[in-house]
Order: C-alpha cells, then structure tokens, then sequence
C-alpha cells in the first residue's frame, strides 16, 4: 500500500513537471516559427495545463477504466470551478469581461450539458444503459473545433494591437527537446498514476469512482491550482480565468472526446445524479456570480467553497 502511494506521488509530479517542460518547449516553438503570442496562450498553454488528464484517459480506456476517465473529466471541471476559483476569488475578487460573460462562459455551459446529455441513454433515450459512443465523441470534438475557430478569431483581434515582437528565449532545437522531454514525463507519469490509483482503490475498497473524483482529478489539477493562485495574488484577471474556461472545455473535447474517438464506446458504471448536477451547476452558479455584478467577490468564493465540500463530503458518502 505506502509502494503504491509513493508511486502514485511520483506518477504526479511527473506528470505536472512534464507538463511544465512541454508548455514550455511548445511556447517557445511555437515563437521561432513566428506563430501570434495570444493564440499561443489560448491553444498550446490551456491544452498544457489539461495534458496530463489527457494522458491518464487514453492511459485509462487503453485499459479499460472506464469510470476513471469520467471521474477524471468531472471532478477536474467541478475542481476548477468550485475549488479553484472559489480559492482565487477569496484571495482577491475576480473581475469578469463582457465578453466572457457573453460568449466564453456560455460555451463552457453549453458543452458541460452536451456531455450529461449524451450520458443520460436510459433516462432520455429509453436504452438499456447509458453510454458515450464514438459517435458521441465526435459531436464532442465538432464543439471544440468551434471553439478553436472562435480562439483563431479572437487571436487575429487582438494581434491588431500586438506589440513588439517578443525574441524567443532560446533556440528551436532546445524548445523541440523541452517538448520531447515533457511527453515523456507525462506518458510515464499517467500510466504510473492509473496504475497505482487503481491499486490503491483495490486495497482499500474504495470505487474507481471515487478515487477518480478525488485523488486523480486533484492531482491533474494541480497546474491550474498553482497558475489561478499565481494569477490572483498577481491580479493578472484574465489569465486566471481564461485558464479556467479553457481548461474545462479541453477537458470534456479534448481528455474525453479523443480516447473515446479512438477506442470507442464505453459505458459509465457507478456514476451518481450528484456528480452530473454538480458538473452543469457549477459552470451555472459561475455564469449567475459572473452576471449579476461582473465581479465574483469573496462571498461568493466562500459559497463556492462550501459547495465543494459539501459535494466532496457526498462523494464518500453516496
């Protein structure tokens, strides 16, 4: 059991460390072919920071964990909202743009109900039992492709007023290892994490429901954590929660839609009505805080938090 805890720690920071190697080398890349700083930013750091809940899903379906790759997608998504943000906005209240509240946070509430949409067969379509199909991931990944358009239109506005052009910090070739370097970390840090988390769940008979809501979505959350707190305390807002928005979206198209592409259906097990409130309620309780006075305060970061744990006191109980 203390093997596959500490094989478990290992599996994360692998992980979250590759992941930093990789957000890195794909930047500076992405810099020496002279590609815009702001599409940077919105494609290759928000997929970054979702790389290693990406791994551990085609990790987990490549071996049949069905229930993992769910937990991993909801309970990151609940997690960035409800914890993270709440944590920022008790360190310093967010302020929100209109166009976030218009266009960004809609999408992150449209997407959140597509996926408890096609996940509710038995109750909505009358089947025996519920299922994500492959073609279900592809309506998924025509979303995404949405989104990608609206980021590359909103990359070009804003290059309109670009400033200087920034030298990159080093040469092509060391970025290109940097990248390498990062997949590496994060292959073998997934497959040391579902490993090991499910090992952990046998030992001591806890469902991969569980540990996946938990343990696993807590730690691929950990780059958000420490970026959103980074943001708050430096008061850089949209940072913060373009990291946020972008993160839950890439994580239901990109961490479910792909392995589910590729791999094709499967079929959740042990997933309760809580944790698909909970998914759809929070990017709702975001929208709500975000509209009525453009402003998340710190009350409503508190409220945020207690959510959370009370959700998180349910998941052990249900």
């Amino acid at each position: 059991m203390f093997l596959y805890i500490v094989l478990l720690i290992i599996g994360f920071v692998l992980l979250i460390k590759g992941a930093d190697f990789f957000v890195d080398g794909a930047s500076v890349t992405a810099q020496n072919f002279k590609v815009p700083k702001m599409l940077i930013g919105l494609t290759i750091v928000a997929f970054g920071t979702s790389a290693p809940e990406f791994a551990i899903s085609l990790k987990a379906l490549a071996v049949h964990n069905t229930d993992m790759v769910l937990g991993n997608v909801i309970g990151s998504n609940i997690l960035n909202i409800l914890l993270i943000l709440g944590i920022a906005a008790v360190i310093c209240p967010i302020k929100i743009k209109e166009n976030t509240v218009r266009k960004e946070l809609p999408l992150v509430m449209l997407i959140s109900s597509l996926l408890v949409v096609l996940f509710l067969d038995v109750k909505l379509a009358g089947s025996a039992i519920n299922e994500i199909t492959r073609a279900d991931a592809f309506v998924i990944l025509l979303f995404f492709v949405i989104f990608v358009y609206y980021l590359v239109t909103l990359a070009t506005q804003k290059k309109e007023n670009k400033e200087k052009e920034e030298k990159p910090p080093y040469g092509l070739v060391k970025s290109l290892f940097f990248v390498l370097f990062g997949l590496a970390g994060i292959i073998i840090g997934s497959n040391l994490v579902v490993e090991n988390a499910s090992n952990i769940a046998s030992t001591i008979g806890l469902s991969e429901r569980v540990i996946s809501l938990t343990i696993i979505a807590f730690g691929t959350s950990l780059p958000e954590l420490v970026t959103t707190i980074a943001s708050s305390k430096k008061k850089e807002q949209d940072l913060l929660l373009g990291n946020i928005i972008g993160s839950n979206i890439f994580n239901i198209c990109v961490v479910l839609g792909i392995p589910v592409a590729i791999f094709g259906t499967i079929t959740p097990e042990s997933f309760q009505s809580i944790d698909l409130i909970l998914l759809i309620g929070s990017s709702i309780l975001l929208f709500i805080f975000s509209c009525t006075s453009k402003v998340i305060s710190r009350l409503e970061g508190i409220a945020m938090l207690l959510i959370f744990f009370l959700y998180y006191t349910l998941v052990f109980v249900l």
